[in-house]
């Protein structure tokens, strides 16, 4: 499901977390996407940015995803975890907890190291919640750095 702000005032009142959290604004982010899996469920390794052409044959709307918060809206009981396969790392649900990483470096050039994939659920249900923010109006927010690909 896509629930925007003006659905709940939960879902106001989270993005106004992430935004404060992050310090990125959210008036370009994307609905935030609430996704359940099951026994079984489980999400193929994917980046969560979109492959732009060079040649200009994709126009975003707001830019590409420069970030991703995932919340975990339930405790899961065994497996579901999400994995980070360039750094072999791995993040196991716990109910409202959230992870943020950002997917494009300072440069503008997209970080492959932040492919993931949610691991099967094996046993209990995982309930994810998911913003994506966009790199338009991010310009004087995100803390910059003399290495543009960090």
């Amino acid at each position: 499901a896509w629930l925007n702000d003006r659905v709940s005032p939960a879902v106001a009142r989270l993005s106004r977390l992430i935004g404060a959290v992050t310090n990125l604004t959210m008036e370009t982010a994307e609905d935030l996407q609430v996704l359940n899996y099951g026994v079984g469920g489980y999400y193929q390794p994917h980046a969560d940015f979109f492959q732009v052409l060079k040649n200009g044959g994709s126009k975003l709307k707001n830019g590409n995803r420069i970030a991703t918060w995932l919340t975990y809206m339930s405790d899961v009981e065994f497996g579901g975890a999400t994995i980070f396969l360039a750094v072999d790392g791995h993040i196991v649900p716990k109910k409202r907890s959230a992870v943020f990483w950002y997917n494009m470096f300072a440069s503008g050039e997209v970080d492959y190291r932040t492919a993931h994939a949610a691991c099967p659920v094996l046993i209990g249900n995982k309930w994810v919640a998911t913003k994506w923010i966009r790199e338009h109006g991010q310009e004087f927010r995100r803390p910059c750095s003399l290495d543009s690909m960090l």
